[in-house]
């Protein structure tokens, strides 16, 4: 049902001149980077905790539906109303509160953007890890909220593992503290851990103390071609089977290097390779240089061509790949974007797998991803006007995740489950774990407000 009036005055008196109902605000805060789109009632912009949890206070005692919002970069619908409600934006809570260099932590609100506290630290010395592809555009609370990996995930792992404390106001408009400020800690349960990663489902962050580790003083850059998919995919645990551990592994078949090349109007991957390998090492500087010869030794075997990069040249290869995901759109103009995970050993399997269901659907694809770890991102092209070709994309979406588990993986690594993935779950979750889930969200959120109709 739609807000009543006396529930929208009650909203601008909590977030003053920052809550709207018009037209526009309702359509622009209504999607997320899916572009599936559902209107919500209300949007409000809270600039503090005390206001996040009076508005949770008011949605709760009336039953209405809260949707938290980051950045709306998200690729699995988590901030999509799809149940109307009230979309709290904390886009406006963007301050850095403090960066601590003796403790190696930052402090930070949610709205922060991640590229903007990265660029900061580095300018300090430091280095906070988490690196998302959308991180000039993504925000912390959202990167929390889905536990975003991103490229360097293969060396320093996902957003978990750099939050050490967060602040959280659950549904009854409670201010819970979860976790601490130092680096280490076991009392009590891992509760911080539950919420991380729960897409919105369980609470509001609106406060976050994140580890932060020296800057490496050097990066060297890798940049490797391969006849076929299978040559670049397996050559992966021959590059870690040398004992060096690079900060990033990126892999890209040919559809995604033609993507970047149209999308840039420069073949900067040289798109007639069927594949490529994007890889990064970082560290002391000698290290670096050593590293990168090693692996340029191992890669050479099989590769086409290979040139390491430094510098300039370094960051316009990483500045390319960032831009896969907005480039496949010069291919067709929607996409089913789904970023499964396989055991290293498996990802040769997978990208011939995905081959394999793709091409008798007559469906056009591309892949890429952080081969480091296994995450791969298939993307299945469509054009939404075409229905039938709509149709057998949903059908080899199925048939890729039943291949996934058939190979050990998961559904997802970053994006999380939203609404995109949410029909599929049980074909990764036991029952039992599933229950465990529900009863998990019915305790802390019994009324069902919290981004209803997602993640479990």
């Amino acid at each position: 049902m739609p807000l009543t009036k006396d529930a929208v005055s009650s909203l601008k008196k909590i977030c003053k001149d920052r809550c709207f109902t018009d037209p526009e605000s309702l359509i622009l805060y209504g999607y997320d980077a899916t572009r599936i789109s559902r209107q919500p009632d209300a949007v409000v912009f809270p600039l503090s905790t005390q206001e996040t949890a009076d508005v949770l206070k008011l949605a709760n005692k009336l039953a209405i539906p809260v949707v938290p919002r980051g950045a709306g970069t998200g690729l699995s619908g988590g901030a999509v109303p799809v149940k109307g409600g009230i979309v709290v934006s904390t886009e406006k809570m963007n301050r850095i509160l403090s960066i601590n260099k003796p403790d190696l932590t930052a402090e930070v609100e949610p709205g922060v953007i991640t590229g903007t506290l990265k660029k900061m630290l580095e300018s300090q010395g430091l280095f906070y890890p988490p690196d998302p592809a959308s991180s000039e555009f993504s925000s912390i609370g959202g990167n929390i909220a889905e536990n975003a990996g991103g490229l360097k995930a293969i060396k320093y792992g996902s957003t978990s593992n750099y939050v050490l404390g967060m602040e959280v106001v659950v549904p009854a408009g409670e201010v819970l503290w979860l976790g601490r400020y130092t680096h280490k800690g076991v009392v009590g349960y891992n509760l911080k851990d539950l919420f991380i990663g729960s897409e919105g489902t369980l609470g509001i962050i609106t406060k976050a103390v994140l580890k932060l580790i020296p800057k490496p003083q050097s990066r060297s850059t890798l940049f490797a071609t391969y006849p076929d998919v299978g040559a670049s995919a397996s050559i992966v645990t021959d590059i870690l089977g040398t004992g060096i551990l690079p900060s990033a592994i990126e892999f890209m078949d040919q559809a995604s290097m033609h993507a970047v090349s149209s999308y840039l109007g420069s073949d900067v991957f040289g798109s007639k390779a069927g594949s490529a390998l994007l890889i990064e090492v970082d560290g002391e500087q000698e290290a670096t240089k050593s590293a990168i010869e090693r692996i340029a030794s191992v890669c050479k075997e099989r590769a086409l061509s290979i040139e390491t990069a430094h510098g300039p040249d370094a960051e316009a290869l990483w500045t390319a790949r960032r831009a896969l995901s907005p480039a496949l759109a010069k291919i067709k103009p929607f996409k089913l974007n789904e970023d499964i995970v396989v055991p290293l050993s498996k990802l040769p399997g997978l990208v011939s797998g995905v081959e394999l269901i793709c091409a008798p659907l007559n469906l056009q694809y591309a892949n890429f991803g952080h081969a480091g770890d296994g995450n791969i991102h298939v993307n299945i092209l469509y054009d939404m006007k075409d229905e039938g070709e709509y149709k057998r994309a949903l059908i080899a979406v199925d048939q890729v995740f039943d291949l996934v588990i058939k190979l050990h993986g998961t559904l997802s690594g970053e994006h999380g489950v939203g609404i995109t993935k949410l029909s599929y779950i049980t074909k990764e979750l036991s029952p039992a774990s599933h229950k465990l889930m529900q009863d998990i969200k019915r305790l802390i959120d019994p009324n069902n407000i919290m981004n209803p109709g997602k993640a479990i």
